[in-house]
């Protein structure tokens, strides 16, 4: 019996934006993509049939890319990488909160992807867009990106409009049916999960250079 396979799933909400947000002379107020990641958080884990992380890259901090070597051939030299790699090995799908910056993902996003290679392999992933096309475009882009490190990401997603999933164009105020649309998200992803959990077991089974 596979006992890897009956241990929870582990699902990163990656908060894919660090840019904070201000209005005016008044500071504190919480990021959109803060409000937006610890609303699918908080969501996701009432539900069940998962762990959450909530992840930010705000936190994280990457540096813009700066390995000497590509990252698929997986050496990596700087403390920084080798702590962010272990963060992503650790999970077996990701909820990317995204918004939409110029038709695309934020670089921080763009930037946090690009670090690793391997660690991304046959995982699984769901988007949480947010913007004035609900990041239609972002989501786009970054499934295209996956894409090139072997992530499956779902089709149904999330899209917050700004105008209104937002009052005032500042504060999260989701309209009752996106929590309907964050679960059905979700029910596609996670058997995904299971499914490229199956998958790197497998790979790993199979002897090298076979």
């Amino acid at each position: 019996m596979d006992t890897h396979n009956e241990t929870p799933l582990k699902v990163a909400v990656v908060i894919g934006s660090t840019r904070p947000d201000r209005r005016g002379d008044e500071v504190g107020i919480e990021r959109k993509g803060a409000a937006v990641g610890r609303w699918a958080h908080e969501r996701a884990q009432a539900r069940g049939g998962a762990d959450y992380t909530l992840v930010d890259l705000a936190d994280i901090a990457l540096p813009l890319f700066d390995e000497p070597l590509p990252p698929s051939l997986g050496h990596y030299t700087g403390e920084h990488t080798r702590a962010w790699a272990r963060t992503v090995d650790g999970f077996d799908a990701f909820v990317f909160v995204t918004p939409e910056y110029n038709r695309s993902v934020p670089a921080a996003l763009k930037n946090a992807v690009d670090y690793l290679y391997a660690e991304w392999h046959d995982k699984a992933a769901g988007f949480v867009g947010y913007g004035a096309v609900g990041a239609a475009h972002a989501v786009d882009h970054l499934r295209g990106v996956l894409s090139e490190v072997r992530v499956a990401h779902v089709q149904a997603q999330v899209s917050l409009g700004l105008y209104t999933d937002f009052e005032d164009l500042q504060h999260f105020a989701p309209a009752d049916h996106q929590e309907g649309a964050l679960g059905t998200m979700l029910d596609q992803l996670l058997p995904w999960a299971q499914a490229m959990r199956s998958v790197r077991e497998k790979a790993a089974r199979i002897p090298a250079g076979v």
